[in-house]
């Protein structure tokens, strides 16, 4: 299928500043096994990451920002870092490489060519945040 964009007057350019998301995270189905609170946080910490995927975020300050009591930001950092897409220590967050430890989601029944319905992931993720 040949694409074309459907508005070249808002067309995106890479910002100045860094930032990126991974595709993978979609096609190897990470996004999948997240809750819609962890979403909301990896998607924040993806956002602020520096090019070494490390920001320095305070608790009050994601909870204030992700609407998160700290006891649900804690528990949603846990998904996270057990999903080994994030290390933390207090106060440093760092987002990981996806599979950088040689694990991949493979649980998913879906092939990675699978189309993905990314309104619904977003959905999700505004959903937390809402």
């Amino acid at each position: 299928m040949h694409k074309q964009p459907l508005s070249l007057a808002q067309l995106r350019t890479v910002p100045q500043q860094f930032s990126w998301v991974d595709q993978r995270l979609v096609r190897e189905h990470y996004i999948d096994a997240l809750s819609h609170r962890a979403c909301a946080l990896y998607l924040f910490l993806l956002t602020v990451a520096d090019a070494q995927g490390l920001s320095y975020y305070s608790e009050p300050t994601l909870c204030r920002r992700l609407s998160m009591s700290q006891a649900t930001l804690r528990q949603t950092r846990q998904e996270l870092i057990v999903r080994q897409l994030v290390a933390y220590r207090r106060p440093l967050y760092q987002v990981l490489a996806l599979g950088s430890n040689g694990t991949r989601r493979t649980d998913h029944p879906c092939c990675d060519d699978d189309a993905v319905d990314i309104k619904a992931v977003f959905e999700r993720i505004w959903e937390a945040l809402s």
